[in-house]
C-alpha cells in the first residue's frame, strides 16, 4: 500500500470531521497546506461578506500562504496583527481591535477525537477570537493536533507545543531552558488561559479545515 501513513490519516481526519460537524462546526479537508488556502479563498471567502480580516498567531496559518495572500489584499481591511514595525501598545490595540472584524483565521492547539478544540493562550486574544467577536472563524489544523481526548490535549499542549513556542518565542520561562513545563510564575509565561469549546455557536460560525500534515506545535 502506498503512503499508509497518509491514508491512516484520511479516515482518522474524516472521523473527527464527523464529530466536529455534529458540534456544528463546517468542516473542510484538504491534503497539503495549498489544499487548505486554495479552501479557504475559493470556497470559504466567496460565501462570506467579509469587509475586515485579521488573525491570531498561528505558524499553521503562516504555513499554508494565507497569511501572504491576504496580508496585502485590497479587498480588504485587513488588521495584521504579525506587523514587526509597530511598537507594543499599537499591536495590543490592533489584537483588541481584530475581535470585531468579519473574518479571525487563526489555529489551534488540539482537537479531540470527539470534536472540541482544545486551546491555551498568553494574553488571550487568539482564544477570545474563536469564541466571540468576529462574524466568523477559520481554524486550520494539522493532523498531528488530533488527541484522543480532553487529558491527553491538555497534556500535548501543556508538555510540548507551550515549551516548543516558549522557544520559538524566545520567552524567558522554564521550559525554554528544560523543555519541560514547570507551571512557572514567569513574566513571560505564555500558559494563561485555557478555552475549550465543545461545540460551535452560532452554527458554521467556525469552520475549520483538517489538513493532513503535521502543521505547527
Amino acid at each position: 500500500m502506498k503512503n499508509p501513513v497518509d491514508i491512516f490519516w484520511k479516515h482518522r481526519l474524516a472521523q473527527v470531521g464527523e464529530k466536529l460537524e455534529k458540534n456544528n462546526f463546517e468542516v473542510f479537508h484538504a491534503d497539503t497546506v495549498e489544499g487548505a488556502k486554495d479552501i479557504a479563498l475559493g470556497k470559504i471567502l466567496p460565501g462570506l461578506s467579509v469587509k475586515s480580516v485579521s488573525w491570531g498567531g498561528s505558524m499553521t496559518f503562516v504555513a499554508t500562504g494565507l497569511f501572504h495572500a491576504l496580508k496585502d489584499d485590497p479587498r480588504f481591511t485587513v488588521l495584521n496583527t504579525f506587523d514587526k514595525t509597530i511598537g507594543p501598545d499599537e499591536q495590543m490595540s490592533l489584537r483588541r481591535n481584530s475581535l470585531l472584524v468579519d473574518l479571525f483565521i487563526t489555529g489551534t492547539n488540539a482537537i479531540t477525537s470527539d470534536g472540541h478544540l482544545v486551546n491555551l493562550d498568553m494574553i488571550g486574544n487568539r482564544v477570545c477570537g474563536i469564541t466571540f467577536g468576529p462574524r466568523h472563524v477559520i481554524v486550520i489544523a494539522g493532523r498531528n493536533k488530533i488527541c484522543r481526548d480532553l487529558a491527553h490535549a491538555m497534556d500535548r499542549v501543556k508538555n510540548y507545543a507551550a515549551p516548543v513556542n516558549a522557544m520559538n518565542l524566545d520567552k524567558k520561562t522554564p521550559c525554554r531552558e528544560t523543555g519541560v513545563c514547570q507551571d512557572c510564575s514567569s513574566p513571560d509565561r505564555i500558559c494563561n488561559t485555557w478555552m475549550i469549546t465543545e461545540r460551535c455557536f452560532p452554527k458554521k460560525r467556525v469552520k475549520i479545515i483538517l489538513v493532513n500534515k503535521d502543521l505547527g506545535f
